[in-house]
């Protein structure tokens, strides 16, 4: 079974400034924990991919115009109170070791090495239809 775990930070969801106003040692250390945090999955054999994103303001939203071509503007929103920051495919043997792996990179150190406890979303990979012999 594959899971896709989302990390996402926010103001509503989460009592910690923003990564941007961390100090260098406290990123680094939140780097180095989602390092190994991946090469144990990976020696595991549970990690498909994972993947960091570049903050909101970098975002673009696309939509197909009349026409079929892209419609480009600027997002999320600024009053966007959340954001993804990340992700992970997992393949495991069930839905339990995929929270169990969701609740382990939610303790993340933040500021001051604090777990900072983020949401992430657990959401099974949807296999694609049966197909007919």
């Amino acid at each position: 079974m594959k899971y896709m775990l989302l990390m996402q930070f926010g103001s509503r969801t989460l009592d910690v400034p923003s990564i941007t106003e961390w100090r260098p040692e406290e990123v680094r250390a939140h780097i180095d924990f989602m390092i190994a945090t991946n090469g144990k999955l990976a020696a595991a054999g549970e990690l498909v991919d994972a993947q960091g994103l570049a903050m909101p303001d970098t975002a673009l939203i696309v939509r197909a115009d009349a026409g079929g071509a892209p419609l480009v503007t600027d997002g999320p929103f600024a009053e966007t109170k959340e954001f993804l920051a990340g992700w992970w495919i997992v393949e495991v043997p069930s839905q339990q070791r995929a929270l169990e792996i969701a609740a382990e990179v939610s303790a993340a150190p933040g500021p001051g090495g604090v777990p900072i406890n983020m949401p992430i979303e657990v959401r099974e990979v949807m296999s694609a239809p049966p197909t007919e012999a």
